[in-house]
């Protein structure tokens, strides 16, 4: 019996203010409290609120046969505490249905174990935390930033307890294997590997409103079609993707809502197909192969490897001066630095420094607050460099 395991990555980023040269030594408040309460209540309202509301509709009209898996950034959670506790409200009674799974993730949305495997344990533990007082559960699969995953992540995930991780599927990982199967993480016999079908979960949140491609308009029924056409060649079809695709990169009038309104029913026509959580598709479907990924993998870009915030000279000397203060950071302990540096390590921040010479550069466009990627270096710099100097400050107290 084939299934279907849809995964929503729900995240909005602290948006920092333009900050200047003269601004360092001056002004330590970094972020831009009005454009981030007006991003989230305008997300809210075109894709939390309806969103969430349409899948607690989906799961009572199917009757629990229709089931999904979410990770919540811990910037996003602390962004609905603040600007929308009604978001925040919606996401519990999601949980209270039994059908959805909560994922655990970096607690800042960082890139951290690219640099640091004690700040990258930390930062998950947050995570683990802030789940438990929030939802009530205690996650057993991990998603990391972006789906950054190679085997030493695995391997992390694994020695944490974590029974299942996520990946993107990959061409160059996966060879001539499908990613509609369950694999092993090279090294953690105990732990399974679900990979994202690229293709089917790019025609939801990518294609889905262009007009130019040969698909346009996906219907329901046409979608479900592909589906079932694996059939005998897979064990599940991973759809995983941006949960702001669903009103926000997809505005309501392209029909994307109507379409997910329908897809549950026409998929389950099929009576071999159901859906299914992240770990209860680990659990079902045996392992096919061990996969050894040794160099990182992402779901960003069409290279899908780290050049989305890592691309550049720019990005690598940012990412290179922002852990510089790990080891400061530590010893100092001071709990507004703390705030701070973790935000500042958010990974937005070097995506929006990113030069991609492919179609890739409007998707970048698209998310970035900044005119430039070099407009979004220096303002980075500027408030690194003041944090630095109050880092320093505290320090030598």
């Amino acid at each position: 019996m084939p299934s279907v395991c849809f995964y929503f990555e729900v995240h909005q980023p602290y948006r920092l203010r333009p900050y200047s040269f003269f601004d360092i030594g001056a002004k330590k408040d970094y972020e831009d409290a009005q454009q981030n309460r007006d991003v989230m209540r305008k997300v809210a309202e075109k894709c939390y609120l309806p969103m969430n509301s349409l899948l607690l509709e989906l799961i009572e009209r199917h009757q629990g046969r229709f089931r999904v898996s979410f990770s919540l950034t811990g910037i996003v959670l602390d962004q609905f505490m603040e600007y929308a506790p009604e978001v925040l409200d919606s996401f519990r009674a999601l949980a209270r249905t039994g059908c959805v799974e909560f994922l655990d993730e970096t607690d800042d949305h960082s890139l951290a174990c690219l640099f640091s495997e004690d700040e990258f344990r930390s930062q998950i533990s947050r995570h683990r935390e802030k789940m438990q007082e929030l939802f009530g559960q205690s996650p057993r699969a991990f998603r990391n930033t972006e789906l950054v995953y190679n085997n030493d992540v695995a391997r992390i995930a694994a020695d944490m307890g974590y029974s299942t991780i996520l990946a993107e599927g990959a061409d160059r990982v996966l060879g001539w294997r499908s990613p509609h199967f369950v694999y092993q993480p090279q090294g953690c016999p105990d732990m399974r590997l679900l990979l994202r079908s690229y293709s089917l979960s790019d025609d939801i949140a990518f294609r889905f409103s262009n007009r130019d491609w040969p698909g346009y308009p996906l219907m329901a029924e046409t979608f479900a079609g592909w589906l079932h056409n694996v059939k005998g060649n897979g064990d599940v079809i991973n759809l995983f993707m941006d949960y702001e695709t669903f009103g926000e990169h997809q505005w309501a009038d392209t029909g994307i809502f109507d379409f997910m309104r329908a897809l549950p029913g026409c998929v389950l026509r099929d009576p071999d197909f159901d859906f299914l959580t992240v770990s209860e598709a680990a659990d079902r479907y045996p392992v096919r192969a061990a996969l050894d990924i040794p160099n990182h993998i992402s779901w960003a870009d069409a290279e899908r490897d780290l050049s989305a915030w890592l691309g550049n000279d720019m990005q690598k000397d940012a990412f290179r001066a922002l852990y510089e203060c790990l080891g400061l950071v530590k010893y100092v302990n001071d709990p507004q630095l703390n705030e701070d540096w973790r935000r500042l390590q958010s990974s937005d921040h070097l995506y929006y420094m990113s030069t991609p010479r492919s179609a890739d550069g409007d998707v970048h466009k698209y998310f970035s607050p900044y005119r430039s990627a070099m407009e979004a270096y220096t303002n980075f710099m500027n408030i690194l460099a003041d944090f630095r100097i109050r880092l320093f400050a505290k320090a030598n107290q």
